[in-house]
């Protein structure tokens, strides 16, 4: 039997399949390009996994993927800590539950109008 995945996997998952009798995993090393590319898939998978299960285990995974992100655009957590303190002035954090229905304006703003095309966010409409 052979089970498909063709996704990216933590660096010792190989190694440990491999150590199971019976079992052989087939892998790859991917390119800088594909392997940004399946990092933002993976990144969509453990938020996914997250919102289904709400678990730490699954907080853990989301977070190893943004800390991979980080190392690879070279991005410090001291610059990811001071511009989110600098969002929260500026804008607030989300402890009020404030849940925004729409917005009533003259003219049209091009900036949210490309904003509400993205189709993750048409995807996400209920």
């Amino acid at each position: 039997m052979k089970y498909i995945y063709n996704k990216l996997v933590r660096d010792k998952i190989p190694e440990n399949i491999d150590k199971m009798e019976g079992r052989k995993a087939n892998y790859i090393i991917l390119e800088d390009r594909q392997y940004l590319e399946e990092l933002d898939k993976k990144l969509f998978e453990e938020a996914h996994e997250f919102i289904e299960e709400h678990s730490v285990e699954e907080l853990a995974d989301l977070m190893e993927v943004i800390y991979t992100i980080m190392k690879i655009n070279n991005i410090l957590m001291n610059d990811v800590e001071n511009t989110r303190k600098i969002k929260k002035d500026r804008k607030g954090g989300f402890n009020n539950r404030i849940y925004l229905i729409d917005v009533e304006q003259d003219q049209i703003d091009e900036r949210e109008e490309k904003e509400m095309k993205k189709d993750w966010r048409r995807k996400n409409k209920n």
